[in-house]
């Protein structure tokens, strides 16, 4: 006779995250995910290039609405975000440990680090403009004001070694100012950031202003890269050859680029991710006689 209290386990099927919903990827296919010691963890979603030209569609339709709310909202949201995480704190310790072969103290370590960091970019969501913008003296009877603007849809390759704590640091400042993006989770260690997508369903953030991507980097980065409706791209995680590579992409309709280089993901970031995605906008205005 079999134990009553003997149960199946419930396994967690993931998904991308895509417009605010949780699509598998439209081709089918799923990949392999092991810990460190490369041990099965779970099965991914492994995205196409039609999935990553639906993240785009999905990332420029709330485009406008992200831009256009209040920079204090923007803050507010990125704060509950924070919150959200914070109270699924024991969730994202266990996958950053399994993902990075670190000890749960370490991992635990790095997951406060993230936290800590979305706290930090939800201030900066209503003081960037103080410094990216400015009054400038001009010879005549104007104003002449110049203030910072998104740039509109960024892909994000996140980085491949920081699956936690370093996606929250290329993720956060490209939304923090009223971009959108496509971000592409590091091929290896993808259950963080899928389950980020969760996260980030349930914060009040408008769906398609992130859209999170598992699969083959290369194979949806070129995509991305090439795609005349995306503004920008973050090529923190592509290796060396197919970051040259993405970049002659990307120059084909002038996206701005962020060039892969060694980052220590816990040191200050600073602002130059935020002010990378910011255009100005100078307006000339006649003084009143």
């Amino acid at each position: 006779m079999s134990d009553r209290n003997e149960r199946l386990s419930v396994l967690k099927t993931y998904k991308l995250f895509v417009g605010g919903t949780f699509p598998r990827s439209e081709s089918g296919r799923v990949y392999e995910v092991t810990d460190a010691k490369d041990r099965w963890l779970a099965n991914a979603p492994q995205a196409s290039r039609k999935d990553a030209r639906d993240a785009v569609v999905a990332a420029r339709k709330a485009f406008g609405g992200w831009s256009g709310a209040t920079a204090y909202n923007r803050g507010q949201i990125l704060y509950r975000v924070a919150e959200m995480l914070e109270g699924r704190r024991e969730q994202f310790v266990r996958e950053v440990a399994d993902a990075e072969g670190l000890s749960k103290s370490k991992a635990g370590a790095q997951v406060d680090a993230a936290v800590d960091r979305w706290v930090w970019y939800a201030g900066w969501s209503d003081k960037v403009a103080q410094i990216a913008g400015s009054a400038n003296p001009v010879a005549g009877p104007y104003f002449n004001l110049s203030s910072p603007e998104p740039t509109g849809v960024v892909a994000v390759l996140a980085p491949q070694d920081s699956s936690f704590l370093g996606l929250v640091s290329v993720m956060a400042p490209a939304i923090v100012t009223g971009n959108t993006t496509v971000v592409v989770a590091g091929e290896d260690r993808p259950l963080p950031a899928l389950s980020l997508g969760e996260v980030l369903a349930t914060s009040d953030l408008p769906g398609g202003v992130v859209n999170v991507l598992s699969g083959r980097t290369a194979e949806i980065a070129a995509p991305l890269a090439s795609h005349q409706d995306v503004n920008a791209i973050d090529l923190t995680g592509a290796a060396p050859e197919l970051a040259a590579e993405l970049e002659a992409a990307a120059a084909e309709n002038l996206k701005r680029v962020i060039r892969p280089q060694a980052v220590d993901w816990t040191a200050d970031p600073g602002t130059r991710r935020m002010l990378s995605f910011l255009e100005t906008k100078t307006v000339w205005h006649p003084m009143g006689v």
